[in-house]
């Protein structure tokens, strides 16, 4: 993808959604931060679900610790590997209260000191929170940069670093929802819906469905 076609298509998806969020329910930097923890390997839909009925019962560090393992597992089953999730989940209420003031750190580094918080997470949270240009390279934002030519990569780290660097600046805070959203909803993984989308003549892709209208 040149980079007037790269232009094209962020103006273009802004255009349609000038001020995209994320499809996760929060209110607080502390319950975005869990909730994005819960979100590995899981639809945003489901944790929604389940944080419904976990974040009134317990929405800070200490009411989480508070709750116990079993509690929190309680809360969250319905979400795949809820185990899991429950023991980082309380490991890293722990390091907020003894490390953070409770708070939630403003930093990649020590975020991912965190347990169940890798570098996706991270830049989830320093976008969506701290408005910080990062990039979380999810699956769908993987597909899209390969399957578009916008910024091929073999690993995420690697599209990444090129979404960071082919990017204008000025879309750069919001990219990683414009790109989020139209991965889970148009250009799907089985077979991307290019008869809707408004950024087909921008795309590389060589086995286009069909010609938008």
């Amino acid at each position: 993808m040149k980079k007037e076609q790269i232009e094209r298509f962020f103006a273009t998806l802004q255009a349609a959604n000038p001020r995209p969020v994320t499809e996760l329910e929060y209110t607080s930097v502390f319950e975005l931060l869990c909730a994005v923890l819960l979100s590995a390997q899981a639809t945003d839909v489901g944790v929604n679900k389940a944080t419904r009925r976990l974040f009134p019962v317990a929405n800070t560090p200490q009411q989480m610790l508070d709750l116990g393992l079993e509690g929190l597992e309680e809360q969250i089953q319905t979400i795949g590997l809820y185990r899991s999730k429950a023991k980082h989940l309380l490991q890293t209420c722990r390091i907020l209260l003894d490390k953070h003031g409770g708070q939630v750190p403003r930093t990649r580094e020590a975020l991912e000191e965190l347990p169940g918080v890798g570098r996706k997470t991270a830049n989830v949270v320093l976008n969506v929170a701290f408005g910080e240009p990062t990039m979380a390279v999810d699956t769908h934002i993987f597909r899209l940069g390969n399957r578009t030519g916008l910024a091929p990569g073999k690993t995420p780290l690697e599209v990444e670093r090129k979404l960071l660097k082919r990017i204008p600046a000025k879309y750069l805070e919001d990219a990683h929802h414009w790109l989020i959203l139209h991965g889970r909803y148009v250009c799907t993984a089985r077979k991307p819906h290019c008869e809707r989308c408004a950024v087909i003549d921008c795309c590389d892709y060589k086995d286009k469905t069909a010609a938008r209208p």
